[in-house]
């Protein structure tokens, strides 16, 4: 099991990696996006807080 988990990190990373090399625009639109996901995420954690102390 642990092995599995060695090659699939290993492969994501190079996929990583290969996508930046090959079409760096692209992968930095795709950081851009889960950026902006992220963050719309914590908006809404801190409105949910918001009106739980209201």
């Amino acid at each position: 099991m642990a092995q599995a988990r060695k090659i699939v990190l290993y492969a994501v990373v190079v996929f990583v990696l290969y996508t930046i090399i090959t079409s760096p625009d692209r992968a930095a639109d795709l950081v851009g996006v889960g950026f902006e996901g992220i963050s719309s995420a914590a908006q809404g954690v801190g409105e949910f807080m918001t009106a739980l102390v209201n």
